[in-house]
């Protein structure tokens, strides 16, 4: 009797499809820039059914969300989207992971608060592209392949959110967009990727993302009842900078703002005076730092204005991570922000 080969069985990837470059389609064949000018969006469905054999043992199972460009995303679709991802494991607990497609300005952002907010065993991967599917060159198909690989791989699961970018496996604290144009767009400074897609699809994971303290200190949120996040708005400090803008979003009814300071992580002189007025107002205020590997520890020239240290988390995950906090608790005391801003 002939031997028969065992076929393993294909791991199970459910790929939810929000629209973004990834999903656009061009004018001609370098419409590297303004190729949303075709208003045309394509579907995850649509976009599925044109990736050629991936040489992965992998069915791949399309879930539509939304068709928007990243940068028209909002809380509110974050919130929609991590209860779409818990409802998919839900009703399908044997999936070995899940993929994202995402418009790559803001991809880092809903990484991260589907980080902070979702607390399952698959591996959730963010990927996106640089230049759409129909144009030169492009690095949509060859994105999407490697996230599949990721989020299939055993060696993945049980570390939370990834992004993956040009064969690159990134944390979602820690990854960034750190070019306009360019395919190998994004970068984890100072700590570097986690792993890379080798050509053949394999997967090597060189570090590994530690259980998040966000599933023991930041439960995920009941967004049932619709309630919006919280308001938490952020500023850039610069030479000559002024109260004005911060006023502003004291106006617009902000509950906390995150200050972009100037690095080593303080304001501008004129900029200090309306913070102590925010502080005074009940607002929380964090400062962070605009420098690239900005880090701001407690300090006691924050401690006498009432303001909180960011640490070395870039500015648009302090706001999400405030925004959480605030959201689970109306009132929380300084101090415990503060041990929550430094622990993630």
């Amino acid at each position: 009797m002939s031997a028969t080969a065992v076929v393993s069985r294909p791991a199970r990837v459910a790929v939810i499809g929000t629209g973004g470059t990834f999903a656009m389609h061009a004018r001609h064949a370098f419409d590297w820039v303004e190729y949303g000018e075709s208003g045309v969006v394509h579907p995850i469905d649509d976009l599925v059914e044109q990736l050629d054999r991936i040489d992965l043992n992998i069915a791949i199972l399309p879930r539509s969300f939304r068709m928007i460009g990243s940068t028209g995303i909002t809380p509110q679709d974050w919130m929609e989207l991590a209860e779409l991802i818990r409802r998919t494991v839900r009703e399908d607990p044997d999936l070995s992971g899940i993929v994202v497609t995402h418009g790559t300005a803001t991809m880092e952002e809903t990484a991260w608060f589907l980080q902070l907010v979702t607390d399952i065993s698959q591996p959730v991967v963010l990927t996106g592209a640089q230049r759409p599917l129909n144009t030169s060159g492009s690095d949509a198909m060859a994105n999407l392949r490697a996230a599949l690989a990721v989020a299939a791989a055993p060696q993945a699961q049980g570390m939370g959110v990834l992004v993956v970018m040009d064969g690159m496996v990134f944390a979602a604290r820690d990854v960034t967009k750190a070019a306009s144009f360019e395919l190998h767009a994004f970068e984890a400074s100072p700590f570097g990727p986690l792993g890379r897609v080798d050509a053949d699809g394999s997967v090597v994971l060189r570090r590994r993302v530690t259980s998040p303290a966000s599933s023991r200190m930041l439960p995920a949120l009941d967004i049932s009842g619709a309630t919006p996040l919280p308001r938490v708005d952020m500023v850039v400090s610069y030479a000559g900078a002024d109260g004005a803008a911060i006023d502003g979003l004291l106006a617009a009814g902000a509950r906390g703002i995150i200050s972009i300071g100037l690095a080593p992580g303080r304001p501008a002189n004129a900029e200090r005076a309306a913070l102590q007025r925010a502080v005074a107002r009940g607002v929380v205020v964090v400062q962070a730092a605009r420098a690239a590997r900005g880090v701001v520890p407690p300090q006691a020239f924050l401690q006498r204005d009432g303001v909180l240290a960011g640490g070395d988390l870039a500015p648009p995950k302090l706001r999400i991570l405030l925004m959480l906090i605030l959201a689970q608790s109306p009132q929380p005391d300084a101090a415990t922000i503060q041990s929550l801003l430094l622990a993630h």
